[in-house]
This record gives structure tokens, sequence and C-alpha cells, in this order.
């Protein structure tokens, strides 16, 4: 204990002088210093908590300090002196300035915290003003401070009056509603949550927020710092950065350091077009909205996030159908141009369809009622639709979703409470133990409204404007902090957001690879594609390999999970494979 107690050091209280008012709780000494470490990501809270067993030990509370002097700048003398004392007391942001604790001082550049905007245009809107300054002044600041970031990025900030926005910024005192209380003068100024958060940014109403001037705290150069979080930048141990974490007063010469621009050209790329300067505000809209999140604001999808399809074709183009109308959608959300209309791009094509998806060999199809269509790219096969029935014998009509899943190159055709299992290379194609219900797939809902599987290990299946996220290799919905289900328009089609409102996680979809195959022959069809009477055709792909569609040996079988009511270990399920490949067509 003598030990520890060296380590900590004497109580020292500072005055942090002209660079804001002093807090009202300094970091002085053991109890406060702990406190400090644990909030801002330098010690596991669970050392603070006596309930949970964890040893407060000298090799803790050293490694607590040095990871922090070492994020700082300072010498690394793993006490605190009075110079680390000094830093501590500076004020700052009031988020993490890393993610989890007890891992090594990380190299000095920016850090990305891993979640994005998925779209270019983001809306804003100041809901509660400051006191002590106009409004007219404060929209200035913020506009300019959002400009600091258009200038080396495409993005583009607007300014909203009313509605959903996607950031929403607020002046507030003491504790405000989201779990994280301001402190009074000095200390924690401001914080913001990152894109996967919501994006909003909070400002401490004690300080005296002031334009231009040496006095009070800055507001342009706060604002700027909290966007960054709100963009999906984490604190940089870079000293010179703006996304330091640490209050640094007054600049009259303000320029982004190169650390900064590097973080935020990461995560959105590099300026394209020619920069405005960084006072000018952006343009004042009269409304939330993205041009790209469906549209208009409150565009169709925005308004209801329900969908009839989603499929990925081979060009490795994903469409969502709604109605009559369809929407091409990007990794930034929905792609320009959209909505358009689904009888003049997909000729023969009905609207209000119920579900599609692409095979292994280059051909969509589509399903509604007791029909189905065949399409290449956007282009109708000639005799069709055809009749369900006669095409995937087994599969019911009026499904909800269908799609090829990744464990075993399988269809699926999912309605109400059950499903089946459609594989062309069997006769028949459906077994006679199906269909079974979709509880076999863990925390899956019933009706749903389609399903897309990706080559990156997940099946994305989507009801009533949400979705989840199915973890093909554990075979369950993906555990996630927070849970699925989550909002489908907020991350898949760009919609503006009430910000912190909305706890959903950034997704990173990566389309799934198709064989480039052009048979003409269409081997999903009993009745051979041609027209004949024959049930399948010997011209069938085989499933499995190259040509299967995201095959992964390691993967479960649905059935098989139902039946044991466990999930089998990946590696131990690759050994039985290994041994005996020939059980691979019967799982």
């Amino acid at each position: 204990m003598v030990a520890l107690n060296r380590l900590l050091g004497a109580a020292v209280t500072l005055c942090v002088g002209a660079l804001a008012m002093p807090s009202a709780k300094l970091i002085s000494g053991t109890t406060s210093a702990m406190l400090y470490f644990t909030r801002f990501g330098y010690m596991n809270p669970k050392v603070l908590n006596p309930q949970s067993g964890a040893l407060l030990s000298e090799e803790t509370v050293r490694n607590s300090i040095m990871d922090f002097q070492a994020f700082a700048g300072l010498n690394l003398t793993g006490v605190l002196d009075e110079e680390t004392l000094e830093v501590m007391n500076l004020p700052r942001c009031g988020v993490k300035d890393k993610v989890g604790f007890g891992t090594n001082a990380r190299r000095k550049r920016y850090a990305l915290q891993g979640s994005r905007w998925r779209v270019k245009t983001i809306t804003y809107r100041i809901t509660k003003y400051p006191q002590g300054l106009l409004k007219n002044d404060v929209d200035r600041e913020i506009a300019a401070a959002f400009q600091v970031w258009e200038d080396v990025t495409d993005l583009q900030f607007q300014r909203a009056s009313s509605g959903k926005v996607h950031i929403e910024v607020r002046f507030e005192k003491g504790e405000h509603g989201d779990g994280d209380p301001f402190d009074g003068p000095g200390g924690t100024l401001a914080h913001a949550y990152f894109p996967i958060y919501g994006g909003d940014a909070h400002f401490d109403d004690s300080e005296v927020w002031t334009l231009r001037s040496n006095r009070g705290t800055n507001l342009f150069q706060v604002a700027a710092h909290e966007f960054g979080h709100s963009l999906g930048l984490s604190h940089s141990d870079v000293r010179s950065s703006l996304m330091a974490p640490f209050y640094r007063g007054y600049e009259s010469s303000f320029e982004l350091d190169q650390d900064d621009i590097k973080g935020i050209q990461a995560l959105y790329g590099k300026k394209t077009t020619r920069p405005t300067p960084a006072t000018q505000p952006p343009t004042s809209v009269a409304g939330g909205g993205s041009s790209s999140g469906g549209g208009e604001s409150g565009g169709i999808l925005c308004r209801d996030a329900s969908i009839d399809a989603i499929v990925t074709l081979s060009d490795k183009k994903t469409y969502v159908f709604k109605g009559s109308q369809y929407w091409e959608l990007t990794d930034k959300g929905v792609a320009a141009g959209y909505p358009r209309s689904i009888s003049s791009d997909w000729e023969g094509l009905p609207s209000n369809i119920d579900a599609a998806f692409t095979w292994s060999n280059g051909n969509t199809y589509f399903f509604k009622d007791d029909n189905y269509w065949r399409f290449n790219g956007k282009t109708g096969t000639s005799g069709y639709p055809k009749k369900i029935s006669k095409g995937f014998a087994g599969v019911p009509n009026n499904i909800d979703a269908a799609f090829v899943w990744s464990g075993n190159g399988k269809i699926y055709f999912f309605k109400d409470s059950q499903y089946w299992r459609f594989d062309p290379t069997q006769r028949p194609p459906v077994r006679e133990s199906y269909p079974k219900p979709v509880s076999n797939w863990e925390n899956l809902p019933d009706n749903i409204d389609d399903a897309l599987q990706y080559s990156n290990g997940y099946t994305y299946f989507f009801k009533d404007g949400q979705y989840w996220r199915f973890n093909d290799r554990a075979f369950r919905v993906d555990t996630a902090e927070p849970n699925f289900p989550r909002p489908a328009g907020y991350w898949w089609f760009g919609c503006p957001a009430s910000g912190s409102q909305m706890s959903a996680v950034h997704k990173n979809p990566v389309y799934a690879p198709l064989s480039s195959n052009d048979n003409e022959d269409d081997t999903l069809d009993a009745d051979g594609s041609d027209g004949s009477d024959d049930d399948f055709n010997n011209q069938m792909p085989k499933m499995g390999g190259s040509q299967s569609l995201g095959y992964q040996a390691n993967q479960q079988d649905p059935d098989k999970n139902a039946a044991s009511g466990q999930t089998l270990p990946a590696s131990l399920l690759s050994i039985l494979l290994a041994l005996l490949p020939s059980l691979l067509l019967k799982l």
C-alpha cells in the first residue's frame, strides 16, 4: 500500500488559468484520478466496484497512468506527478480517449471509431441555443464548424429548422437526459455521439461560450471537434490535431492538422470539388432528410421503410422493390435518381412483388402470387411468367421471402411461420419433411418481408421497416449492442433520424459474389426451362465448390440445428466434412 500511495503521488490543486473557468471538481488525488481514468477509457470500471472482485493493483494503476501519459504526450513516469495532473485538469471533450481499456499505447495518429454516415448530405438542427449569445451568431459558428469537415471531403451539411435530422445540436446544463451529465464550468465542455449512436452533439451551457476571443471557451473550435466525433472520428493522440481531447484555447488562425484530414478522408474519401472557406455557413433548408435517403425529405422509404423485396443481381447491384417503384442501394444509401418505375425498367415485371433471389447462373427470379418471372439483369426472359408449381415444385404460392443461403448453397422460401428448402440437385427438390417452422432459425420472426444473403457471412432479414442480421456461421441472429432488430431506413436507405434516439449499429454490407456463368438453360425450372415436360434436366449446376453462391463448408444446416437443439462447432463440422465429403449434399 505504501508503494501504491507513492505511485499515486500527493494531492495537487491546480488552476486551469485563462483557458476557461475552472471546474468545481478538480483532479487532485487518488479517488478523482481513478474516476477520471475509468471515465475516459484508461481503466476497467470494475476496479472501482467492490462487488466485482477486481483488484486495484499497483500494476493496474501504473499502466493506467502511463497509458494516459502516452496519449497526452507526457513523460512516462507512471506516477501522478504535477505535469500529469495539470493535463488531467484541462478543459476537455467528454468522449472517451480510448475504446476499451488495458490496450497497449498506440502510435501517434488519428483514430476511427468504426462507424460512419452512409450518405454525403447530412442534415443538422440546433434545438436549444446557449445563453449569452445571439441566435444568428450561434448559427454562423456552428455552420463554420461543419464547414471545416466539408472543406476536405465531399460531405455537405444542411441546417434544418424543423423535422428529423441526422445530427441534433443543443446546449444543456448538468443532467440532460443522456446519462452523461455536465459538470459545470471547466471540466467537460461538450460531448457527441458517433454515427453508430446517432451523431448528436451536446454542449455544456454552464461554459462561457465566446466568439473570436481569448476569453471564455471558443464555440467554433469546440464545435468543430465535437462534429468530428459526430462523423466517426475518435480522439487523436497527436497534440496539434483538432481531435486531441484537450481544449487548447482560442486560435485566431485555425487550420486542420494533417492528422485530422487523413482521419476524415479515411472515412469519407478526399475532396473532389473545390472547397469553400470554413467561415461560410451552409445554406439553410426548411426540412430534414437527405437527397439520397429515399429521395426528397420524407421520401417513401423514409416514411415507411417496409419493403416488398430486396435482391442483389449478378452485376453486384442491390435493388429494393416497393409497390410500383424500385431503388438502387449503394454503400452510402440510395443511389441518385431513384425511385424509378418498375414497369419502365423491368419490362413485364409486375408491381407489388413478393420476393426475389439470384441464382449462380446469373439469372434472377421474381415471385408474385402463384407466378414467377426470370430476368437476366433487367431483361426478362420470353415465355414468362410461369407457375410456381411447375418451375419450383413443392414451393407454395404467395411466398414472403426467397434467398440462397451461404450455409449450404440451397434456396430457402419463407411463408408465414414456415419455410421450405429447395435443392435443384435432388428429386423431388423439396423433401417430404417440409415445411418446417421458422423458429428453427433462432430469434427470427414470422411473416418476414424478404431476405438477402451477403458473402460476409450474414443473411439480412427484413420485416416492417426493421432488419435482423443473421450469423450464418453461428446460425442465430447476431449478438451486438444494441440488439436486433434495427431500423432499415436509417442504415440501409440513408434516412435522417433523431440523433441519439437511434441506437442502431452500423453494418458494412459486402455484395455477394455471383457466378459469371452465362448458361441459358433455366436450371431451376422443373420443366427444363424450354417448355418440355421433363422434371429437372441433367444441366443442373453442381452444388458446392466455386459454382455455388457463397458456399462455406463449415456452416450449419437449419434442419440439423433444429434436430439437435444446438449449434455444432465450426471446427468439428469441418473435420466431419473433410472425412465424409459425400455427406455434403445430404445436409
